[in-house]
């Protein structure tokens, strides 16, 4: 018998019957599931289930009214307005949603999106004195900013910019100096949600600028709510949460919205990714869009995304289509290639509490990558850093109990610039101080990591346990009612105890997954285990399992079909 991975398995305990009388008429299943996601009574679910929040008014967070008032200034005396964005799949779509915002409205607007290799993440000077220089008057940053304390001074005092920070990322010590700064995040700001994308920030710029037209008895171009799908794209792809009401009503419109009535460009990258438009769904865009968007940015240029985003019509959308898939392949081929040799470079991953692998071979835009794969695969935090001829760059991924950022802003003397989230940051930094920088995040990640209960191991949050007689395509189709799923909700996690595996077999290309038959004394079920090839004719008789159900369709025929997370023996 093999061994099985160790990992933990945190079982969500079923609902008394005081817990569920709330939920009377519901699924038990989804009853569980919503309780223990924080939805104890049936009108705070049912509201949930719907999405149908009403957004706050943009009005209430802070930095807005001066940030619309600026814009309309510049539209009156049409002065040029740079939106100045990121290359990953959020930056670009809060740029395209932005710009398309203000062009609409007569704004004499152009983009920028830094180059990843030649300029690196965020405001650089460089970039500001060529946009003076051009003539540009106003630069409103999206997905990027809130700690580009000295970029914005020097924009405002040395370049004449007029400086509109918006952005969604941690806030620092201090805030930047500019006309005004969008960020929830920031303190002083009431607006009643700080876990926006910067999609969803730039969306509420445009809101705002879009209600003070009405105010002054103006029609706005075309309702606000049309850009909602370029903010489900950058809200999902970024991994903003998706349990946070705004979040999940802008998805769900975005959604409908694609289905509907995609734009040009989303249309051709739906075709060339083989997704049908009528079945696009938050995990569409995880998996096929959010990735081919990001690949411009990572190994060319993301402003062939950009222009994927707002062009006009098939003919230009589907050509840039095309170059995004071929890059999209071109980073996955990558991708394998650069962990391998990071991994070599680590030699034993399991033996440190954190990875650290540096080389100027690494591909500068494909290293977050690297790292979030590494995370998966030994659960560390992994740091991986593209080496330059004298500064390198570098992308972090953590795991639960340790934030990242907070460990670079420890490192914050050894570093040019740095900024992120709990489980996700990048840096910059001089390469003589790469030794120092690695010894002191080592021993950050050894003092914090060795207090986490039972160590290094990561935790399955099963949403319910249940038998197999319980599986039923009503059960599917209750549970799709929790869509759209992501990050910090998850699609739902079953489990059942004690199976028994009727057929085991490795299938796919070197028999990289594993095909299953698992039968309970009630009920069989066929079950796909992806990368577990490795354990076909290897697993005991009788196993618990953690999955994910689904409908599987296949010539003409639809099954129920376990989608296989975890295998344990079993207890």
């Amino acid at each position: 018998m093999v061994m099985l991975a160790t990992k933990r398995w945190q079982i969500a305990p079923a609902l008394t019957s005081a817990q569920y009388a709330p939920f009377r008429g519901m699924n038990r299943v989804l009853a569980t599931i919503l309780y223990h996601r924080g939805l104890t009574d049936h009108l705070s679910a049912t509201r949930f289930l719907i999405g149908d929040t009403v957004l706050a008014n943009p009005f209430d967070m802070r930095g807005v009214p001066q940030a619309v008032s600026r814009i309309r200034k510049a539209i009156k005396t049409g002065e040029k307005v740079v939106v100045y964005g990121d290359f990953d799949a959020d930056g670009v779509t809060s740029t395209a949603l932005l710009v398309s915002a203000l062009c609409a409205v007569g704004t004499n607007v152009v983009p920028y999106i830094p180059h990843r290799v030649d300029e690196g993440y965020g405001l650089n000077m460089g970039a500001l004195r060529k946009i003076a220089q051009d003539g540009g008057k106003l630069v409103i940053t999206v997905d990027c900013g809130i700690r580009s304390l000295e970029e914005v001074e020097y924009g405002t005092n040395h370049c004449k910019l007029d400086m509109i920070v918006t952005d969604h990322h941690t806030v620092g010590p201090e805030v930047p100096r500019g006309v005004a700064v969008i960020n929830p995040k920031q303190p002083g700001c009431k607006y009643g949600e700080d876990m926006l994308a910067g999609v969803g920030i730039a969306y509420r710029l445009a809101d705002g600028l879009f209600k003070a037209m009405v105010n002054d008895r103006k029609q706005p171009p075309f309702p606000a709510d049309d850009l909602l799908d370029l903010v489900a794209i950058g809200t999902v792809a970024d991994l903003a949460p998706l349990d946070r009401a705004e979040n999940r009503a802008m998805v769900i419109r975005g959604l409908a919205q694609m289905r509907e009535r995609p734009r040009p460009g989303i249309k051709a990258l739906l075709a060339v990714s083989g997704s049908d438009p009528l079945s696009t769904t938050a995990e569409t865009i995880g998996f096929r869009l959010g990735p081919r968007i990001n690949a411009a940015g990572r190994l060319a240029s993301a402003n062939v995304a950009y222009d994927l985003m707002v062009a006009a019509d098939e003919t230009i959308a589907l050509p840039l289509a095309e170059k995004l898939q071929a890059l999209n392949v071109k980073r996955q081929e990558l991708t394998r290639e650069i962990q391998q040799h990071a991994t070599q470079i680590v030699g034993d991953p399991r033996g440190v509490p954190l990875i650290f692998a540096a080389s100027g071979d690494f591909q500068q835009g494909i290293v977050g990558l690297v790292a979030g794969r590494l995370v998966e695969e030994f659960y560390r935090p992994a740091v991986i850093v593209h080496l330059g001829e004298h500064s390198s760059h570098g992308s972090c991924r953590s795991i639960d109990g340790f934030n990242i950022t907070d460990a670079l802003d420890q490192c914050a003397d050894l570093l040019i610039r740095h900024g992120g989230h709990a489980q996700a940051a990048g840096f910059a930094l001089e390469n003589e101080n790469i030794p120092a920088f690695r010894d002191r995040l080592l021993e950050i990640a050894g003092e914090q990591l060795k207090m986490i209960p039972g160590g290094l191991a990561p935790t399955i949050k099963i949403d319910a346990e249940v038998r197999f007689h319980e599986l039923t395509t009503d059960l599917v189709a209750e549970l799709k009612r929790l869509e759209p799923t992501g990050n910090s909700n998850p699609s739902p996690l079953l489990s059942t105890h004690g199976v028994v595996i009727r057929q085991q077999r490795a299938i796919g290309t070197d028999g990289a997954h594993l095909k299953l038959r698992l039968a309970d004394h009630e009920c069989e079920f066929e079950a796909i285990a992806f990368r577990m090839g490795g354990l076909a004719d290897k697993l005991p008789e009788r196993v618990d399992v953690a999955y994910q159900l689904e409908l599987n369709e296949w010539q003409g025929q639809v099954r129920l079909q376990l989608v296989v997370q975890d295998i344990q023996p079993a207890r």
